[in-house]
């Protein structure tokens, strides 16, 4: 998780904060196994205050919604509730 507050050289502010989420691989066509990182916005600089306290990675349930502009799609994460510690899993 990293916050993001500031404004650029050409006067355009930002102000943002980022979730890197362990995803699991499509593993449906049996090519890939295991997890990689996803990339999600969430809010504003100031969402990082409510989590830095916890101690990283930590699990949480997420809330999600897919939207598109006709050509593309993205997910926007709405709201992340942390629910645990989070554990390696068994090989």
């Amino acid at each position: 998780m990293k916050a993001s507050k500031g404004t650029l050289e050409n006067g355009t502010a930002y102000d943002s904060t980022k979730v890197y989420a362990l995803i699991d691989l499509d593993a449906s066509k049996g090519t890939a196994k295991g997890m990689s990182t996803s990339e999600f916005n969430l809010g504003t600089a100031a969402e990082f205050d409510a989590y830095k306290h916890l101690p990283f990675p930590f699990e949480a349930d997420v809330e999600m919604e897919m939207i598109t502009n006709g050509k593309t799609m993205k997910t926007v994460m709405h709201k992340l509730t942390p629910v645990a510690r989070a554990t390696a899993k068994a090989a």
